[in-house]
């Protein structure tokens, strides 16, 4: 198990520096002048030059790439051309809006998906399992932002249970502040809750037809515990895969739905950033967020030898 952890961890770091490398090239490389794209055409040469030289143009692609990446292992993020702060302020300032968003999000999303596909894969065929999964057809043909501009006529402008926009701030309190991020939530986990959902129907009908299941039936095991003790546990694994990949669904419907909601958070940083050409934040912003995908990818790893130690042995 030690040798497969470790093989993990070395292919994680390697990921993520070839991550850093595609963003860098994009971004610093392909762009004839960054600083031109920054600017715009008709700014004037003097000013061109001395962004020229703050960014490090004047230096080899190889040798900024290095010097990037130093900083970034110490923290060091660089400095907003737009807001002249530091970009890790900036990130640390928006991550306590975006971070428990997804949390939120991604916790909402199973908690709705899992019970549904666990019912309608009990009652396959029958009247329940197709309104379910009628439901489920639904979500997923429903985009994020439109049903956030839905909930927010129906919860914010109609009945007022909820904020329309904004972040009330944790300074007032972690319940003012959840109220605000509980429409957006929704507007997050429902699509994605639907797709989960159907993959779960889908494992836990393959679990049910398995020779271990109906052998635990036919030794007196009631329905609903063979459902539970033995079909449920045993179709986790392909359930926990869908999880991980949500979570970088999650992190760019973030990008649309803190828009549409007017949240400070990372999603609303990229998009005034990528508006404002910022390339700076823009790079540091991407890499951190591919870099929290392959560490939620990785964790998923972890999870996969808990719930199968076949595993890890091999």
């Amino acid at each position: 198990m030690l040798k497969l952890l470790l093989s993990k961890t070395l292919a994680l770091l390697a990921t993520v520096l070839a991550a850093s490398l595609v963003v860098f090239v994009v971004l610093q490389v392909l762009p004839s002048d960054p600083a031109a794209l920054m600017l715009g055409t008709e700014a004037r040469p003097d000013t061109l030059a001395a962004l020229r030289h703050q960014l490090g143009l004047d230096q080899p692609g190889w040798w900024r790439y290095l010097l990037w990446i130093g900083g970034l292992l110490r923290g060091n993020l660089g400095v907003s051309y737009t807001y002249s702060v530091p970009v890790a302020e900036l990130i640390g300032a928006r991550i306590g809006v975006t971070l428990p968003l997804a949390l939120l999000s991604i916790l909402l999303s199973t908690a709705i998906a899992i019970p549904v596909g666990v019912l309608s894969a009990a009652r396959r065929g029958g009247p329940a399992d197709t309104a379910l999964m009628a439901g489920a057809q639904l979500g997923v043909a429903m985009p994020n932002f439109w049903l956030g501009i839905l909930l927010i006529l129906v919860f914010a402008v109609g009945l007022g249970w909820f904020p329309a926009s904004g972040f009330a701030g944790w300074d007032r309190g972690p319940l003012a502040a959840l109220h605000s991020l509980i429409l957006p939530a929704f507007a997050l986990a429902l699509p994605q809750a639907a797709i989960l959902s159907r993959v779960t129907r889908a494992a836990v009908l393959e679990t049910l037809g398995q020779d271990y299941v109906r052998t635990a039936r036919a030794k007196g095991l009631t329905a609903t515990k063979a459902l539970w003790r033995h079909a449920v546990p045993n179709a986790l694994i392909p359930v926990v895969t869908i999880i991980g990949l949500q979570f970088s669904f999650l992190l760019a419907g973030t990008v649309i739905i803190e828009n549409v909601f007017t949240l400070p958070g990372l999603g609303r940083l990229m998009f005034q950033s990528i508006a404002q050409r910022d390339l700076i934040v823009v790079q540091d912003l991407v890499v951190l967020l591919a870099g929290s995908v392959i560490v939620v990818n990785f964790a998923v790893d972890l999870v996969y030898m808990l719930l199968d130690p076949r595993i890890a042995a091999r």
